[in-house]
């Protein structure tokens, strides 16, 4: 599903304004564990903190982040949920969006059921009633086990029944059909036993050398939080299979989800070396280039992906922002036109009139940029960085406890972002609330140690409690 999104950082400075401790039975049970995973991890080596990689990556100043740590990708995908969030109630405050890294509620809830009404043999019962199949029979009949694997596991989603008879299946087999193999690995990775999904694969993979059995494989590795050991995987396939595009891909993705976004932008230049048609890959250099003050060069990528016939509200938007940092303004405004007349549902037109805003404060328009920020959130009630931009806005006019509310909102909604934190800090300094102005800051500081201004308001505030 292609659905890449450019959201601009917020209006982060406030110039705007003016200039373990663990029992022995808890330490036993992880011991007998398979799938318990080390507390923390060596820099470099995990996705749950993708802030310790030593590619260096950008900055949240720089390049808008999700919830779990990682900057936004140029491409929405699935399967991109794995960082989620650590504590309940994180969970709870999170968005159920894709473009978040939100709460999954268990293992197969996520998968959607293909809807095959047609198959239906009357319109009050099911095509096949599970309960009554006698899975040894059929297990018997090589080609029509697998049909009817197919049919259980995909559209009927009963991962139970699917395993059952993929295990009768491969002991029909004598454990030597290295399909039956990755069908079980399949049904276990669903399942949440990924150690017994790896053993499955590896299995099947000394048996048949498939470019889909390396990629199932890899996704135990992503989500035991292996992402070392994916890649070592792929490139031992790319050994096997040079230049597989899908290989290369993976390695980009991880690269990407880990921080390291330079080592990405060159595999998805590898990929697009063979295939220069790789939508992925166009949309992924081209955030890359726009958040790098690149806007010329990603307006070549974007309108590359027009010329390909990809049509949608998302690349609309991405060429209107384009423009207007390209200072192509004649045609900014027509492409935002166009992003919202193609707009698919409420929180693509939200993402829109952000963009627009963001515009409008640019050529110095506050009274547009006002309005925009709130059809934004007409449009998505907990967008966080909208609440933000209109706090920012609301102080220019004096209207301080409405901004300071606003702010309170955003960082309610977004305890991720720095700017809602680093904006409350600035604000009840000028009003003479150090306490307050205090753990803003830390807050703030914690969201993005490398911001420069923080580090300072927190040494000010300091120095005043120390007089005091």
């Amino acid at each position: 599903q292609a659905a890449w999104s450019l959201k601009t950082r917020a209006l982060t400075e406030m110039v705007y304004v003016d200039e373990i401790d663990m029992d022995q039975e808890g330490i036993a049970e992880m011991i007998l564990d398979e799938n318990a995973i080390a507390q923390v991890a060596r820099p470099g080596t995990s996705l749950k903190l993708p802030g310790t990689s030593q590619g260096g990556g950008p900055s949240p100043a720089v390049r808008p982040v999700t919830q779990s740590g990682r900057p936004i990708t140029g491409f929405v995908r699935p399967s991109t949920q794995s960082g989620r969030p650590s504590t309940m109630e994180q969970a709870i405050r999170t968005p159920r969006t894709a473009l978040t890294a939100r709460p999954l509620t268990s293992a197969s809830g996520g998968y959607v059921r293909l809807g095959t009404a047609s198959m239906l043999t009357n319109p009050d019962g099911p095509f096949i009633n599970l309960s009554r199949l006698n899975f040894a029979k059929y297990s018997q009949k090589p080609k029509l086990a697998k049909a009817l694997f197919e049919y259980i596991f995909h559209h009927e989603n009963d991962v139970k029944n699917a395993l059952d008879l993929a295990a009768l299946a491969t002991e029909h087999a004598q454990f030597k059909d290295w399909w039956w193999k990755v069908q079980i690995g399949k049904c276990y990775y669903r399942l949440g036993l990924y150690r017994e999904a790896e053993k499955q694969f590896k299995s099947a993979l000394k048996q048949q050398d498939m470019v889909d059995t390396i990629l199932y494989l890899a996704k135990v590795y992503l989500r035991l939080d292996q992402p070392v050991t994916a890649l070592n995987l792929f490139k031992q396939g790319l050994d096997r299979f040079p230049g597989e595009v899908t290989l290369i891909c993976g390695i980009a993705r991880i690269y990407e989800e880990m921080n390291n976004i330079s080592s990405a932008a060159e595999y998805y230049k590898d990929v697009l070396k063979q295939d220069n048609t790789h939508v992925e890959a166009i949309a992924c250099i081209g955030s890359n280039h726009f958040y790098s003050d690149q806007p010329e060069i990603a307006l070549r990528f974007y309108r590359r992906l027009l010329q390909m016939g990809v049509y949608n509200c998302q690349l609309f938007n991405n060429l209107g922002l384009c423009c207007f940092y390209a200072q192509q303004y004649d045609m900014t405004l027509s492409s935002f036109e166009r992003a919202l007349f193609l707009a698919e549902n409420e929180e693509e037109t939200a993402d829109v009139w952000y963009n627009l805003g963001h515009v409008a404060v640019g050529i110095g328009d506050l009274t547009l940029a006002y309005q925009c920020f709130k059809l934004t959130l007409v449009n998505k009630n907990d967008y966080a960085e909208a609440y933000n931009n209109l706090a920012v806005l609301e102080m220019r006019k004096g209207q301080i406890e409405q901004a300071r509310a606003l702010l309170q909102t955003a960082s309610s909604l977004a305890p991720h972002m720095y700017e809602p934190h680093f904006n409350f800090a600035i604000l009840s300094e000028k009003v003479g609330d150090l306490q307050r102005s205090y753990m803003a800051a830390q807050k703030s500081e914690e969201a993005f140690p490398g911001h420069v201004d923080t580090q300072q308001l927190i040494k000010q505030l300091k120095e005043h409690f120390a007089m005091l």
